[in-house]
């Protein structure tokens, strides 16, 4: 067998994709031919959603069709609020999610259906349902009423109301709606592969997010950003800061939000617009101490490492300053993610081939039973 053995697939090709592109000599998420982060900062999520489910930016006509569209869609049935209320008090939130959307699976007509068409239509209803899973698994977590989502919001603000129980103010909006864009999709993380892979089996849309989640939940992939703002809080202060942090590589501790397979040269672009996000809302909330406390780490880790922050290291603070529970953030992401989940799906079931690849065999050969042994 010809091939080269290539440890976690690093550099290897496994798709052909119109969806997203990592141009990191250019610094540039490339999104259906559009700069991702021009896209955060002049569009809503919703544009994005539209764009990647579409294939284009939508007319102002048809955002607001699509926001219709999601807002139909609203709700989830009783008997999952019910899953989620009987779930046991110490589930992680990523677990819930899980558990969430697999429940919600059994209830889509179109759940059998491959076709572009269904898969869209399911597309819109996760889209719709999935951030209440989101909120409603931790407020039954911390046995609290379960919020209903309000039809009078936008898709963004509607998401942070039912998380905070408080309408956002407009910064706040544009802010967590400019974090969704971000988060929305980035070409083939572990997560959006593991759902690729489990579609290419013809599963179904529910199951390959429901793979998606699950990688996600991995700290080497998604848990980043909560220990991000254990970090600061642990930290308390512009002083202790970098003390804490030398202290952790001194120890070979990892510090997680730096770092990424992809970003090792150049900084993440992403990170780089939430961090100018975080300037103005720390700013707004009388909050600045934080973000220095953010800069500080950054100068120390680019001096002491060489590495620069990646997405996670600054939407922490930024979700921290939202008012979003810590134990929330990457349930969040996977929020944002899950367009980008349903693109790629989509794409796999329209040009399908099964993975399976193979090993690079490293044990014995030529082994013949004991027949002294056998059965002993």
């Amino acid at each position: 067998m010809s091939g080269s053995f290539q440890p976690g697939l690093e550099n290897v090709i496994a798709s052909e994709t119109e969806i997203s592109y990592l141009d990191v000599e250019k610094e540039q998420i490339v999104l259906r031919g559009y700069d991702l982060i021009e896209l955060a900062k002049t569009v809503t999520y919703l544009d994005v959603v539209s764009l990647m489910l579409d294939g284009s930016l939508p007319t102002p006509e048809w955002r607001n069709a699509l926001e219709l569209s999601l807002k139909t869609e609203y709700g989830l049935p009783e008997d999952a609020l019910t899953i989620l209320r009987l779930l046991p008090q110490q589930t992680h939130l990523m677990d819930a999610l899980r558990t969430g959307i697999s429940a919600i699976a059994g209830y889509d007509q179109d759940i059998e259906d491959r076709s572009r068409e269904a898969n869209y239509r399911k597309s819109i209803r996760l889209l719709a349902k999935v951030p209440q899973i989101v909120a409603n698994s931790y407020h039954a977590s911390m046995r609290q009423p379960l919020v209903e989502p309000r039809q009078d919001l936008s898709y963004s603000a509607n998401f942070l109301y039912m998380i905070t129980g408080k309408v956002p103010s407009e910064m706040e909006e544009r802010t967590f709606d400019q974090s969704l864009i971000v988060y929305s999709e980035h070409e083939m993380p572990n997560s959006t592969f593991a759902a690729r892979v489990i579609a290419s089996t013809q599963a179904d849309l529910y199951g390959a997010l429901t793979g998606a989640v699950a990688s996600l939940k991995g700290t080497l992939h998604g848990g980043a950003n909560e220990a991000v703002m254990k970090m600061l809080l642990e930290a308390g202060d512009e002083d202790r800061m970098e003390p804490l942090i030398l202290g952790k590589l001194s120890r070979k501790e990892r510090i997680m939000g730096f770092g990424h397979r992809v970003y090792m040269k150049k900084p993440d672009p992403r990170a780089m617009l939430m961090k100018e996000a975080l300037a103005l809302l720390a700013a707004a909330k009388n909050e600045e101490k934080l973000y220095r406390m953010c800069v500080i780490g950054e100068e120390v880790m680019n001096r002491e490492k060489g590495l620069y922050p990646n997405l996670d290291y600054y939407a922490a603070p930024v979700y921290y300053l939202l008012g979003i529970p810590i134990d929330l953030f990457t349930p969040v992401f996977l929020a944002a993610r899950t367009v980008g989940v349903c693109a790629h799906v989509m794409e796999q079931h329209a040009n399908n081939r099964l993975f399976r690849p193979r090993v690079l065999y490293k044990g014995p050969r030529d082994l013949h039973p004991d027949s002294a042994s056998v059965g002993s």
